[in-house]
């Protein structure tokens, strides 16, 4: 009878033994890589099962000079936009035996080339990606030269590069057209990282394509600091200077629940005095007193098919063009029409007004 003592680690070797087979044999077995008599099978899979045998993936991964690892790159995990993501890609990989490496770049260009140079590193057999700028990307270039399969979550459609979306475009100009509907024609788009963000510049042509088929003026664009989205006090000056501002839509709903607080701070209210909506669609703007209004998507869904099309990918499959998922305007009680006194068109101010972050007024003067 063979012992194996309980601190001991179980190899192959003791398997094999226990079976009474060859350890070739006993490999064929467990790695299901070769004809074996179903006799032997039995035997091997018994022994294995009582001595509580099982490969690492570790050593399945040296057997095969295969890491079997996916590297994923997000902005952050603090917003759970991009943790749903994440599980979402998590999702797909539960079957397929590979584990997910996962890295963040705080919105950085330069901390995404060393998160992606890092994950290469690590010998990840392919990428899912959001960036700050991915076609520009050094790092990622890199990764396409040593033909790593890469798939791209969130972004619009980049030639080359695969991508799970929302159409950002079209889901801006269903908020332009609610805006409108309701009376409002002074607007503004609130933007965090603009220049770095595609999604958000996205969002802000759409809004804008929307207001002039709508017959409204080009809405004010509000670039914000850090400082001022994580500071309502700063918020509230910035939006003292838009004098008439009936309507902001805000590129993140982290930005439209900061404006609710900036709105209080200044003595007023949503939607009384300023309607407010977001882009999204997490759960808790659902929980606020005043329930957020938001463009509602399913991060989930976009974490999934990124990467059943990375899996796709790795397996030399040709991927067509995925086309974007489905967005849906979720209404929430920070959407009203105007008040009266702001439905005149005849305003005298032009709008939009020349809208500087106080960091750049201080920057100017």
């Amino acid at each position: 009878m063979t012992h194996v003592s309980s601190r001991q680690k179980i190899t192959i070797k003791d398997v094999a033994r226990k079976a009474d087979c060859g350890i070739a044999t006993a490999s064929r077995v467990l790695n299901r890589s070769g004809p074996t008599s179903a006799e032997s099978r039995r035997r091997v899979e018994e022994a294995a099962r009582e001595l509580g045998f099982s490969f690492s993936a570790i050593g399945r991964a040296l057997q095969s000079s295969r890491s079997m690892t996916i590297g994923c790159l997000v902005p952050s995990l603090a917003n759970p936009v991009f943790a749903e993501a994440v599980q979402g890609v998590q999702e797909a990989l539960s079957k397929t035996g590979y584990q997910l490496l996962i890295a963040s770049s705080n919105y950085d260009g330069e901390a995404d080339c060393a998160a992606i140079s890092t994950l290469l590193d690590k010998g990840v057999e392919g990428l899912v990606l959001t960036m700050v700028a991915p076609e520009r990307s050094a790092a990622l270039d890199r990764a396409r030269a040593r033909d790593i399969p890469l798939s791209l979550m969130f972004h619009d459609p980049i030639d080359g590069l695969p991508t799970a979306h929302v159409d950002n475009f079209e889901a801006a100009r269903e908020v332009a057209r609610r805006f409108a509907d309701l009376g409002h024609r002074r607007t503004a788009f609130l933007a965090l990282r603009f220049s770095s963000s595609d999604r958000s510049r996205n969002r802000y042509t759409g809004f804008c394509d929307a207001c002039r088929a709508c017959g409204l003026p080009d809405p004010a664009l509000i670039e914000l600091s850090e400082a001022e989205a994580n500071t309502p006090e700063l918020l509230a000056t910035l939006l003292g200077k838009l004098d008439g501002l009936t309507a902001i839509f805000a590129s993140n709903d982290f930005l439209a629940i900061a404006v609710q607080k900036a709105v209080r701070l200044r003595g007023k209210k949503v939607p009384q005095d300023l309607s407010v909506v977001g882009f999204d669609g997490i759960e808790i703007g659902r929980l606020l007193d005043v329930p957020l209004a938001t463009i509602e998507t399913a991060p989930d869904a976009i974490g999934r098919q990124a990467a059943q099309t990375l899996l796709d990918l790795i397996q030399g499959k040709d991927c067509a063009k995925q086309p974007p998922l489905p967005f849906n305007f979720r209404a929430g009680a920070t959407l009203a029409p105007p008040r009266p006194e702001f439905r005149d068109d005849d305003q005298g101010a032009t709008w939009p007004p020349s809208v500087h972050s106080l960091e750049t007024d201080l920057k100017q003067g």
